[in-house]
């Protein structure tokens, strides 16, 4: 070593960033926040805001691919529908329900279990992910079991409502306290993170979706509670497939809108 070298004070190593190729942290799992992020812009992705980061025109085949396919509508609809036909033409109206639950119920209720198990059957015989299929059955078993054991038909609505409510008491808080989920879920999703709540127009259009989503959530429990409580069973089932992809579609495609237009603007803005 020359004497140049030995005068030389020892130089500082250079701190490498973590989760780069050779530094200690590359082997290391995500941070929480990390995970965070990928779960929330999973999220959106799963509720269909997907979209909104393509480049490709709204239409309809993209809101059906949105909402998972032509097999996707059908398992979301067809239970449901299953039941209500099956129930129709099943129970007497004069008949009491509670005297005979297993008995008079079951076939309305085996029905729609029935189609749950071929769904789920149908993905896994064609390599398909059964992820959604298993999330809808064993919806339908827990709504099955919950009217099998209080006698009350009404009851297989019961998981519907419940997941209403905590949905639209989920994303109402969201808001009163300035955190509107659907901002939160879009800005992982479009790689903004949290610093949509600096810029004014994206603040003001992710918490109008928001409330949009909130009036969704808590309007389908307006309009179902009353005839859960009346057990107007028919009356229910029919309002329930009436508010479910009707009313999702139209506002799924109204978020796109609403989601591209801002951020095209605020990108256009940052580029002058």
């Amino acid at each position: 070593m020359s004497d140049t070298a030995k005068d030389q004070p020892d130089q500082p190593e250079l701190p490498t960033v973590p989760g780069e190729a050779g530094s200690p942290d590359s082997a290391v799992p995500p941070s929480t926040s990390a995970l965070f992020a990928e779960s929330m812009a999973g999220a959106a992705r799963r509720a269909g805001f997907g979209a909104a980061t393509e480049g490709e025109p709204i239409s309809g085949q993209a809101l059906l691919k949105a909402m998972g396919g032509i097999r996707g509508l059908i398992e979301a609809v067809l239970p449901g529908l299953v039941f209500l036909f099956t129930y129709s033409i099943t129970i007497d109206p004069s008949t009491d329900v509670t005297s005979d639950p297993i008995g008079t119920l079951l076939p309305s209720l085996i029905a729609p279990l029935v189609i749950g198990v071929i769904f789920v059957a149908l993905r896994a015989i064609t390599k398909q992910t059964t992820t959604p299929a298993l999330g809808g059955l064993v919806g339908t078993i827990i709504s099955v079991a919950l009217a099998l054991f209080s006698g009350k038909p009404s009851d297989f609505f019961l998981v519907g409502l419940w997941t209403n409510a905590g949905y639209g008491a989920a994303l109402l808080i969201s808001v009163l306290v300035r955190w509107p989920l659907i901002g939160v879920a879009v800005g992982f999703l479009m790689g903004d993170g949290v610093a949509w709540r600096l810029d004014a127009s994206k603040r003001r259009v992710l918490t109008i979706l928001t409330l949009c989503w909130t009036g969704l959530f808590l309007g389908r429990l307006a309009v179902q509670l009353p005839l859960y409580l009346a057990d107007n069973v028919e009356l229910l089932a029919s309002m329930k497939l009436l508010m479910g992809i009707p009313l999702y579609a139209p506002l799924l495609v109204v978020s796109w809108l609403m989601v591209r237009s801002v951020y095209r603007k605020a990108d256009a803005a940052d580029a002058v």
